[in-house]
Order: structure tokens, then C-alpha cells, then sequence
């Protein structure tokens, strides 16, 4: 299995074709497709490249699947015996991708995803349980 190690957001991540991952906002368009052109490193089923420090050349396409907030982070400040208190919240953006191509430096696709892959909440395990007892009650 190919993958790609890539550097977006002062952050790595390790990426493979059709992954789905969150990265720091990006400016673009839900749908737009993004290039990443610094690639630290590229392993293909034969061989692997490691870059110093990227590999010129080398690019990873996504696309955008949607521009989503993280949930909110409280901070609380108090000064004691002041009766002085400030609560603010942050709630940082995020983008979600979904890794479509990943090429070499001479331009040869390494690997790239089939079709796009839309995410659906799995049922919990709780729901599936209460399912199985309302069907044990009706028979």
C-alpha cells in the first residue's frame, strides 16, 4: 500500500488514497480540488523516496469536502479577591479532505482513489442492542 507523508498547517500528516482526514483551513471551495506540493515523504510498493526536506515535483491532490468548527474550547480567567472574572470560548476551523491522487516527482500517479466515499454515521452499538430487545419483545 502507497502512502505519503505531507506538511500542511506547520503540521505532517500521513495520507493514502481515498483517506479522509481534517487539516487547519484551507482558503478554498467546498468541491475545489487542492494541490499539496510539499511532500516530506513517498513510499510506493517498491520503493521510498525521502525528501531533504521535500521532494521537488512531488504533489498530493485532494478535495474539499466541507469547512466544519471544532467543538468549543473554554477559557476562564480569574483574579482571586479582585471579584474579577472573564469566560471567553474558541472554537477553531478546520477542513475536511479526502486525498484523491498522489504523484511522484516525474509525474507518475503512485496511487489514486476510485470513486469518493461518502461518510455515514455507523449505528452505536447501544442502538443496535435496544433494536435486538424490541425485536425479542414483539415475538
Amino acid at each position: 500500500m502507497s502512502f505519503a507523508i505531507i506538511e500542511t498547517g506547520g503540521k505532517q500528516y500521513k495520507v493514502s488514497a481515498s483517506k479522509i482526514l481534517e487539516i487547519e483551513k484551507v482558503n478554498a471551495k467546498v468541491g475545489d480540488t487542492i494541490k499539496f506540493k510539499n511532500v516530506l515523504l513517498l513510499n510506493d510498493d517498491k520503493k521510498t523516496e525521502i525528501g531533504n526536506p521535500s521532494i521537488s515535483g512531488a504533489t498530493v491532490e485532494a478535495k474539499l469536502l466541507d469547512n466544519v468548527k471544532d467543538r468549543t474550547i473554554l477559557i476562564f480567567h480569574k483574579r482571586r479577591r479582585k471579584h474579577s472574572r472573564k469566560k471567553n470560548g474558541h472554537r477553531q476551523r478546520h477542513s475536511k479532505i479526502q486525498i484523491t491522487k498522489i504523484y511522484s516527482k516525474d509525474g507518475k500517479l503512485v496511487a489514486g482513489a476510485g470513486t469518493t466515499i461518502k461518510t455515514k454515521k455507523k449505528p452505536s452499538v447501544k442502538t443496535e442492542a435496544k433494536k435486538e430487545t424490541l425485536k425479542k419483545r414483539n415475538l
